[in-house]
């Protein structure tokens, strides 16, 4: 038998000229299907943690670390004033790969509300980092009060908006910061500095929003305690995290004589990038595991379409067929079986991937809506209900910026079609090895 002959008897096998009912074939379109609808998680889930990884790194490349971080000795000279560190800040933004600097100083310390107090990080900027970082600019958006105040005022202070939420905080109201100060006598005494809210801001990743409280990079030197405080440059480079990073760092710190180290962005956030790595595999191969279960029911579609179609095979190995030929023909059906499956799934995948935020933006209102229902019917009141959400902002972004991981798809389908023929060599074999005449014998 020619390849040809062994795939238009494939093409037979599946699509009979005759309307006579066939439970094999309803099995064979129902592995397909199973095929289909198991493609379709697989590609939501590698597009949700694409994008979610991939919008966590950016905004903590872009609001945290940058693609460097210069941390300054607090002993240097560069750390004893604004004026100081600014000129260290310049003379890094004259290397080669550099797009800008800014500076920073960071500490640990207690914000006091309304009623509570929570841990924040106090992050003292420049005052025009939130319109001269491009990143800044895009990825934190102002939920309440401006960011013109905190430009021209001095003792103001942007909060995130979970910090806001916690707190019971808005713009106008004044937020109490709890820090330490170390006396002549090495003893250390609490100290309060009281700030304006000027604004509230989200990045839309509640686990920043829940710890920043950004002040005056100029007020830093005088109110927050110089030896737990952090002094830095946060390092943007031309090329994004795609530079030559290893030579600008060498080159960074060539210039800080001695006085700083200078930190690429991967290093300060290994172990939440292993966390990212981590999760996503093992998203990856849970998904892996149904579309190998789904493969399997080729198997079994083929071994009923053999037994179906014993006449037929003895019929074609008596005028000449080949064993080989029947077995080829039966690899092509299984293997057509994997590609219209996968020309199923992903394009509804993709589909359902891009629309993702709008799919689960109705989910929860069908389920809110049901939920408010129930809490109604069984007697309790509408203001005491919460809102469900199937995203948990504390570990996920509000939105989630969708990435088609458009290699790893292609790769997916390989393994389906590959999964596909290697399911479908034992039934296939089988078929190959049918004997004529015992077939005769039993009609």
């Amino acid at each position: 038998m020619t390849f040809k002959s062994s795939a238009l008897f494939a093409f037979r096998l599946m699509f009979p000229r005759s309307a006579k009912k066939s439970s094999a074939r309803r099995s064979i379109f129902g592995a397909v299907l199973c095929i289909g609808i198991s493609l379709v998680p697989l590609v939501l889930v590698m597009s949700f943690s694409d994008g979610m990884i991939n919008g966590m790194t950016q905004r903590i490349i872009g609001l945290s670390t940058g693609e460097l971080k210069s941390v300054v000795r607090s002993s240097a000279k560069a750390a004893s004033s604004f004026e100081s560190l600014s000129e260290y800040g310049k003379i890094l933004s004259q290397i080669d790969g550099i797009q800008d600097v800014f500076l920073q100083v960071e500490c640990e310390g207690l914000a006091s509300g309304k009623k509570s107090r929570i841990g924040v990080a106090v992050r003292a900027v420049e005052n025009d980092i939130f319109e001269r970082n491009a990143d800044f600019a895009s990825l934190l958006k102002v939920k309440a009060g401006s960011i013109e105040q905190f430009k021209s005022a001095k003792k103001t202070a942007v909060i995130g908006e979970k910090v806001s939420e916690l707190l019971e905080l808005s713009p106008g109201d004044k937020i109490r910061l709890i820090l330490t100060k170390t006396l002549p006598n090495g003893a250390v005494s609490p100290v309060t500095q009281v700030f304006t809210v000027s604004a509230v801001v989200s990045s839309g990743y509640q686990e920043l929003d829940s710890m920043w409280v950004f002040i005056p990079i100029e007020q830093s030197f005088s109110v927050l305690p110089k030896a737990s405080s952090l002094y830095s440059v946060m390092i943007r480079t031309v090329d994004g995290v795609n530079a030559d990073l290893a030579k600008i760092r060498e080159n960074c710190e060539a210039n800080s004589y001695g006085i700083a180290r200078v930190y690429a962005w991967f290093h300060l956030n290994r172990n939440q990038l292993q966390n990212f790595s981590s999760t996503k595999v093992m998203l990856t191969f849970i998904m892996l595991l149904i579309v190998l279960v789904a493969s399997v029911n080729i198997s079994s579609a083929l071994v009923m379409l053999v037994m179906e179609r014993r006449k037929e095979i003895a019929i074609l190995k008596s005028i000449g067929g080949s064993a080989s030929g029947i077995t080829v023909s039966f690899l092509i059906a299984g293997i057509s079986c994997g590609f219209a499956g996968t020309l199923i799934g992903l394009p509804v995948g993709i589909l359902c991937a891009v629309n993702s935020n709008q799919i689960v933006s109705a989910v929860e209102h069908c389920v809110n809506f049901f939920s408010k229902m129930l809490f109604i019917l069984s007697g309790h009141s509408l203001a005491s209900f919460e809102n469900i959400q199937l995203l948990n902002p504390a570990y996920y972004l509000t939105e989630i910026p969708i990435s088609i991981p458009y290699g790893e798809l292609f790769m997916i389908a390989s393994s389906v079609l590959l999964l596909s023929l290697v399911v479908s060599v034992v039934p296939a074999i089988k078929a190959g090895r049918e004997s004529p005449l015992e077939t005769f014998r039993k009609a």
